[in-house]
């Protein structure tokens, strides 16, 4: 017996909800990883280089922060709006406290809104591609460089959107060998319960 087309439907999308849901909640990186592949929700884009076309047409983009409800930081964008155009490398930067007495590490989950341009918006760099340590009391400020790519002005819903949002959601993560560090416990210590090498990570200053 085969099944109606619309439950078929909804099975699939309660299919995208949980892994997404899944792999949100077990690991940061793993969710952005399932968001370039499906392209859900909004994911940008990534390039090495800007566009080879700048054009005269332009667009706003605000600048959203926010954090996990577990994570100590606090955390904003320094300017929250601006306007650049198709194709123009644009540089923004966000900041990030550690009011604490403790050393954390961040990892940044992102999204882009409207949805829908999400495939145009690419970051050529950006401090979600890495994890971020920030050491109790240090306020950093984080680069991200991106451009709107012309090419949304091709797209039946893209030509119309006149503003795009970017948000980043930070969570606390710990690094492998990081919660040893992190607990107090010695070399001897972390030899005991099988510790490895911290993973490597890069902190911005």
């Amino acid at each position: 017996m085969s099944l109606d087309p619309k439950k078929k439907t909804a099975y699939k999308m309660l299919g995208v909800v949980f892994v997404m849901g899944s792999l949100g909640f077990l690991s940061v990186p793993a969710y952005n990883l399932f968001c370039k592949v499906t392209g859900f929700g909004g994911t940008t884009g990534q390039a090495t280089a800007g566009a080879d076309v700048v054009l005269d047409r332009t667009i706003k983009v605000r600048f959203d922060a926010s954090l996990h409800r577990d994570m100590d930081w606090t955390f904003k964008p320094v300017q929250r709006e601006v306007e650049v155009k198709l194709g123009e490398t644009g540089l923004a930067f966000y900041e990030a406290h550690n009011p604490t007495d403790r050393p954390i590490w961040g990892q940044a989950s992102y999204n882009v809104t409207p949805y829908s341009a999400g495939g145009y918006f690419t970051k050529i760099d950006c401090f979600c591609f890495t994890e971020q340590l920030i050491q109790p009391g240090e306020t950093v400020q984080m680069p991200v460089t991106y451009y709107v790519d012309p090419e949304i002005l091709e797209d039946e819903d893209g030509k119309h959107i006149k503003t795009i949002t970017l948000s980043y959601t930070f969570y606390e993560i710990f690094p492998e060998g990081e919660k040893s560090a992190s607990l107090g416990l010695t070399t001897d210590d972390t030899t005991k319960v099988g510790a490895h090498k911290p993973a490597t990570a890069n902190a911005t200053n």
